[in-house]
Formats: structure tokens, sequence, C-alpha cells
């Protein structure tokens, strides 16, 4: 049995993460400051249901966080905390700068000062790529398309950081290389695509996919960015917590490494595509207009993961029909508690 810290673990991908690890008998520790919309609600369940250790912490405060990893000690820390939507970044570049940066620094100042050797996964993001205008398009009739990109975007691609939030996970994720590199942490980048699954309560600036999905049973309105037609490869969350297990096992190989992690080529779905299976899960049409393109938005994002599967054979197990299902069947299990949440943000 090992100690698995999880930053952020209330979260989606947290909450996640924190089912998986207890389940497998690991002692987890949760911290989280509850600020995400949903985190409090993700916390009741887990609570309910899983034994665990819990500190509300705020990431931005050095002191607290070195307290809490003094006092863990884990073997495992896996990074999930932090400010994740573009169009949130670009109204409080602050917040952004200090919830990604100076959070993600913190973590690693406390676990450098442990005389212990935790091994850390951080949860990075394809943004650190930028707009990819390099890289040719076709554009179809619900989607665009890399033209000559079979496999997708490769980690040898050149980092661009946009966006104040492409800044700020760009740079932590260079820190958490870098901090491998100078002062020996044994640690992973995972620069991830669209993740999707229960407990995500999505809204109009993040998790598009849970969002369109809570908006069609709620019958509220929803806002398409630009033509619809951007692609993402997307990945169910159980998927990416295989691959948290999976650099676990293999920690010595990735050490040091970021790897691009996501659906892969053969889980794509553009914004179009997604109202068209919505509505065939549902029965209704979702109600949806169009609004400008939003900064720094690429217009396909497609992960190759062969290193993964090369490296640790991680492969996606769940396609995007079986995701979008389970999704959507968690979605109408707890409705009510989705409505609460979501009409007391607006």
């Amino acid at each position: 049995m090992a100690k698995v810290l999880i930053t952020g673990g209330a979260g989606f991908i947290g909450s996640n993460a924190v089912e998986r690890f207890c389940n497998l008998g690991h002692e987890v520790s949760v911290l989280d400051n509850l600020s995400r919309p949903g985190a409090a609600r993700n916390l009741v369940w887990l609570q309910a249901n899983l034994s665990f250790e819990f500190f509300e912490v705020e990431m931005r405060d050095a002191d607290s966080v070195a307290d809490v990893v003094a006092k863990v000690r884990p073997d495992y820390v896996i990074h999930c905390a932090g400010q994740v939507a573009v169009t949130t970044s670009v109204q409080n570049p602050r917040l952004d700068f200090e919830a990604n940066i100076l959070a993600t620094f913190n973590l690693l100042e406390a676990l450098r000062r442990l005389k212990t050797s935790p091994f850390l996964i951080f949860t990075s993001t394809n943004k650190v790529y930028g707009e990819l205008e390099e890289i040719e398009t076709t554009e179809l009739e619900f989607r665009h398309n890399f033209t000559n990109l079979d496999n997708g975007v490769p980690e040898s691609f050149p980092l661009d950081f946009r966006s104040p939030y492409g800044c700020s996970k760009g740079a932590a994720d260079q820190y958490v290389l870098d901090y491998s590199r100078t002062f020996r942490i044994e640690a992973v980048v995972f620069r991830q695509s669209c993740v999707y699954g229960p407990r995500q309560f999505g809204v109009e600036d993040q998790g598009w996919i849970a969002w369109f999905m809570i908006a069609s049973c709620l019958a509220e309105e929803v806002t398409i960015f630009g033509d619809g037609k951007q692609v993402r490869d997307a990945l169910y969350v159980d998927d990416l917590i295989d691959v948290f297990e999976a650099a676990i096992k293999n920690r010595k190989m990735v050490s040091g490494r970021a790897y691009n992690i996501g659906g892969g080529p053969q889980n794509t779905l553009s914004l179009l595509e997604l109202v068209e299976k919505i509505a065939a899960l549902s029965g209704r049409t979702l109600n949806a207009s169009f609004g400008p393109w939003r900064p720094s938005d690429q217009k396909v994002f497609i992960s190759d993961i062969r290193n993964a599967a090369n490296d640790i054979g991680w492969v996606p197990k769940t396609s995007v029909d079986a995701g979008l299902g389970s999704l959507h069947g968690w979605i109408v299990e707890n409705i009510s508690m989705i409505k609460d949440q979501v009409r007391g943000t607006h």
C-alpha cells in the first residue's frame, strides 16, 4: 500500500483518481480549496463512499502546501489542481498565474525538501502547442481535419504558449520537467487533450462535452464559439486514470518526460458531431447559437499517443460512443443535483 496525494482531488479528474486509488487499497490524501464549481458536491460523494484524508488548502500559500506534504510524506503525487479555462485566464490573468504557476512551484519546492523520493504526475494541456497555424487543415462539412498529420501532434512539436492559460500551464509544465532534471525529482508531464466523464460539472468555458450534454438535459441554451467544426481527440476519464497507474508502475522509464495523452486519432469529435450524438442519446435537439472564435482556439487538436503506447503500453480502451453513453447515464441519474449546481452558478 502506497501513500498517494492528489491535489485538486475534489475536481473532475481528481475525484475520479481518488476513487480509483482508494479502491486499489492505497492510503489517499486529498488537497483542494473547493473553489471549482461542483467540487464541494464531489467531495460529499467521495466522503460518503470512500476513506481518505482531506485538506482544504489554498495551493497559492507555500507554507500550507509544505505542511501538507510534510505531514503526508507521499510516495506518489498526482497534481490535478489549477485554473483550467482559457476564458477565465483572459479575464483574470493574475489568478490564473497564481493557481497554475505559483501553486505548482510551491508543490515542487515542498517535494524538494522531502528526504524521501516521491513520484509526481503533472496534468498539463495541449494548449502548450499554441494555435498550430503551421499545420495544414482541411475543412469538411462537419469538421476540420489535419491534412497530412495522420497520427496527430507529437511531443516533438514546438511549444508555443498562447493565452494566459497556455502560458501558465506551459510554464508549470516546464518547471516540472526542469525540477526533474535539476533536483532529481522523479516526475512526468501529461499534456492532456479533451478529457470527459462522470463527475464533470461542465460549464460554458470548460468541459464542453459535459456542458453540452448537461445543457441538453436541462433545456439550457449553449453558445458554439467559432464554426463548430473544431475537432479534439476525446479521452474518457477512466482511460486517463489508467495512464496514471501505468506511469506509477514505470516511473523510472517516464521520469523527466512529457507525453501527449488523449483519445488519439481513433477517438475524435467535433462540436457539431457532438450535438448530433447528444440528440441521438437524449431524443431532443440542443438549443445552440453561434458566437465568435475564442482566443487561441485550435481548429484541430489530435494527440499522437504512440510514445505512451510504446513506453508503458497504454492505449485508450473507451470509444467515444461508449464514453458519451456513460456520461449521459451519470447526468440523467444525477440531474437534480446537477440542475442545482448549474443554475446556482449562473
